[in-house]
């Protein structure tokens, strides 16, 4: 049961003198709501899973469905055999596009070649790549602020022709950023970034460029925002937190940095085995929250690791409540 959000306070003796219950030291947990999967992560699994029931293993995956090793080795258990390049899929076999979304070169070479393809690609991603295409159409550059290599960054890119766009990941990048038509320009950004470093980006960018053209609505999606102010909502009241998440899962990865720019110790695991106890050393007040590829069940495993050596209290804080779902492609709807 989700519990509103209140006023945190910091336990003042925390750090210095843990509480004991019977014969373990008391650990208070604060559970961050919402966290682990996001709907474009439910959908995009449940699309490997219905095209597995309907065609039968191997169903090929192009590049990790979601970056999350427990996931992606749940799904190669079923019959999910991932990729990296179309040309490791054979003729006759189905393929699924990641959540992170494909440059438009890859359906194009999957229906030369007659594969039966599934695009898994975020909605709120492909909003983004349609905003992309619109803008050049209009005759504007654009100014992409995300992470080079990620797989979402080489996927927009990949959306409209080559010189069109301009990566920018850094205020830095943005004070030197020397555009041929300043007064054409558009911006777009990647959906899993940090909220406050892309607001310092984007305020950098406006200040030297005001004419720069915003996008339709926030590109970062509404799953990375709420995981983002729902660490600020707790961190405040923990001593150290932990994020159940993969290292190259970018929304996971920021959650760190958000719990440590609030000055509370922070550390990112794949599962609770990971969990490293010298860092629970004098900690009475644990934050708990996992990235948007991490699913509960991770969430669950590392609070029962954890009650093997303290007695747990936990709590959890709600600070909105997420309700949106996303449609299957047509074909799976009916399978589903």
């Amino acid at each position: 049961m989700s519990i509103p959000p209140e006023p945190i306070a910091n336990p003042a003796t925390s750090l210095a003198e843990p509480a004991v219950r019977g014969d373990k030291p008391a650990l208070e947990l604060l559970i961050a709501a919402p966290r682990g999967f996001c709907a474009g992560v439910d959908r995009a699994i449940r699309i490997v899973e219905l095209a597995i029931e309907k065609h039968g293993a191997p169903v090929y995956v192009r590049h990790e469905i979601v970056h999350n090793k427990f996931v992606v080795d749940t799904l190669k258990a079923q019959g999910a055999v991932f990729v990296e390049d179309l040309s490791e899929v054979p003729d006759d076999a189905p393929v699924v596009f990641s959540a992170h979304g494909v440059p438009k070169s890859v359906p194009l070479d999957a229906q030369a070649r007659g594969l039966e393809y599934l695009d898994a690609t975020c909605p709120l991603v492909s909003k983004v790549h349609r905003q992309a295409e619109r803008l050049v159409a209009q005759g504007r550059h654009i100014v992409f602020i995300g992470h080079a290599g990620h797989p979402e960054v080489i996927g927009t890119f990949g959306q409209v022709p080559e010189g069109a766009m301009s990566l920018i990941e850094t205020v830095e990048d943005a004070e030197v950023f020397a555009p041929v038509d300043p007064a054409n320009l558009a911006f777009l950004t990647q959906t899993t970034l940090s909220v406050d470093d892309t607001a310092a980006v984007v305020a950098t960018l406006q200040r030297r460029f005001p004419e720069m053209l915003p996008p339709r609505g926030e590109d970062i999606c509404y799953a990375t925002s709420n995981r983002q102010a729902a660490v600020k909502a707790i961190a405040h009241g923990c001593d150290a937190m932990l994020v159940i998440g993969a290292p190259n899962s970018s929304n996971s990865v920021r959650l760190v940095e958000v719990a440590q720019r609030e000055g509370t110790p922070a550390m990112l695991i794949q599962r609770a085995s990971e969990l490293e106890w010298d860092f629970l050393a004098g900690v009475g007040t644990l934050g708990i929250t996992a990235g948007a590829s991490a699913p509960e069940l991770l969430v669950r495993e590392l609070v029962t690791r954890l009650a093997e050596r303290f007695e747990v209290c936990e709590r959890e804080v709600e600070t909105t409540r997420e309700t949106i779902a996303f449609k299957l492609p047509r074909g799976l709807e009916a399978a589903a």
